[in-house]
């Protein structure tokens, strides 16, 4: 038994006195979790959210008051251009079109009798001239004779009479031939006035019979037929038939936040999911980006706002699909991600590793470089962004200070545009031992957490 207790005495000195030397020998080091520099591909995105617009679409309103008499489609049903879709009680329109039509027939009947009294007219005067122009030359022939005294003057008077009477019918047949073109074009005119009043009525017929503008899908009806509708301005209720989409160009309209937006631009690529299609993944451009600032609450133009508050402030922008399905419905929640900045080939590190340092300079010549001059970096001590390397010298790692500049920015990386090499190691955490950490302090490798660097940016 005691032999038991003495090599169990013994075992917990020596895990004592192992544990005692790995504890002397870590004291004064801070472990970290490390990573690599390394080369690969990063793409800067920014998200926004929204729905599913077509391009193109249309609210069909009602252009009269009546009651809806027929609706010839169903949401969701495909519609072709020039396809009628719904009609409003006519009657008085269809009578009006059809009196119209009745009234055009009959004046084109007294035209056409104008026309014969015009021609008939025109007979006279050609018959009134050949009159005239036989009593001329008997006239003529008279005269010579008359002289001669070989007729009487009576038989002379009376060729003369024949004549002038003769003058007198062809313009009397002429003032009849310009009376009955004046009476035809007078009925032409009032036959002009009855077709601008047909087209008149036809419109307002017209404005019963509900076409479609383009070849659409129905996407909304909140009309049954047997109610009535009025004219008014949209999203009034009783104004809109229904609503049709062209869904041959498809759109995202999402929100960007405002911190993002000046970085979109339009034909930048973009990668569109959809919340009720999960899996799939629409590729698409930006084809706007909005210049006005929207209120997140409201969703209303800060120009138009007419409260003071300051709040958080998105842009809106919308990206075309290159190609849409016959999936998508408008007003579907879609999430845009857009690529604003694309690198191939680039050094790159994780964003965790970042820092602020401020340098710590020596307490006198602080002092006496702050005594001398207010703009000596020693007096200011501005922090610098940077992150720390593992340098492994004499068999000892230490955390060494580098100041870093950066480019593009990834979902779990950032550009490095100078201070590192590929392969170097750094210290990428844990953040709050980053905060605290000196320059060129010695450091461990934290092995409890392993690191795996993996390409990352592209979302």
């Amino acid at each position: 038994m005691k032999k038991i207790l003495l090599i169990i005495a013994a075992a917990v000195a020596v895990v004592g006195l192992v544990a005692f030397f790995i504890y002397r020998q870590q004291a004064g080091y801070t472990k970290v979790l490390t990573g690599k520099v390394v080369r690969q591909e990063l793409a800067t995105v920014v998200s926004g959210t929204g729905q599913i617009k077509p391009k193109t679409y249309a609210n069909l309103g009602a252009n009269s008051m009546g009651r809806v008499t027929h609706i010839y489609v169903k949401e969701g049903d495909l519609v072709k251009k020039g396809q009628i879709v719904a009609t409003i009680q006519n009657v008085q329109q269809q009578a009006g079109v059809d009196g119209q039509q009745a009234a055009i027939s009959a004046a084109k009947t007294d035209i056409a009798a104008a026309v014969a009294n015009e021609k008939t007219a025109e007979a006279n005067v050609e018959k009134a001239k050949a009159d005239l122009e036989q009593k001329r030359l008997d006239w003529e022939r008279e005269q010579p004779l008359y002289k001669a005294g070989i007729v009487a003057k009576s038989d002379f008077d009376l060729k003369k009479a024949a004549y002038d009477t003769d003058v007198a019918s062809l313009n009397q047949a002429i003032a009849a031939l310009n009376q009955a073109r004046a009476q035809t074009d007078s009925l032409r005119g009032h036959l002009q006035i009855q077709v601008e009043t047909l087209r008149t009525n036809k419109d307002l017929l017209d404005q019963t019979i509900l076409v479609a503008p383009f070849d659409a899908i129905v996407t909304n009806e909140p009309v049954r037929e047997g109610e009535s509708v009025v004219p008014g301005i949209q999203n009034t209720v009783g104004s809109t038939l229904m609503t049709l989409a062209d869904m041959s160009v498809v759109t995202a309209e999402v929100k960007v936040d405002e911190t993002d937006i000046v970085n979109v631009r339009i034909g930048q690529e973009a990668d569109v999911s959809v919340d009720a299609l999960p899996g799939k993944v629409f590729k698409g451009h930006v084809t706007l980006a909005g210049d006005q600032a929207l209120l997140r609450s409201t969703g209303v133009a800060t120009l138009q706002s007419t409260t003071g508050t300051e709040e958080a402030k998105d842009f809106k922008v919308i990206v075309t699909l290159d190609a849409p399905t016959s999936e998508l419905r408008p007003g579907l929640s879609t999430t845009a991600k857009i690529t604003t900045a694309h690198k191939q080939n680039i050094l790159t590190l994780p964003i965790q590793a970042l820092t602020m340092y401020t340098p710590e300079a020596d307490a006198k010549n602080s002092v006496k470089a702050a005594s001398t001059t207010s703009n000596s970096a020693a007096a200011k001590k501005e922090p610098q962004q940077g992150v720390y390397v593992i340098d492994n010298k004499s068999g000892k790692l230490r955390a060494r200070f580098v100041p870093v500049t950066t480019g593009i920015t990834g979902a779990t990386d950032i550009e490095v545009l100078s201070g590192l090499t590929e392969g170097q190691e750094i210290a990428i955490g844990p953040y709050k031992t980053l905060r605290s950490l000196k320059d060129n302090a010695p450091v461990k490798r934290d092995t409890a957490k392993p690191v795996t660097t993996t390409a990352s940016g592209n979302n």
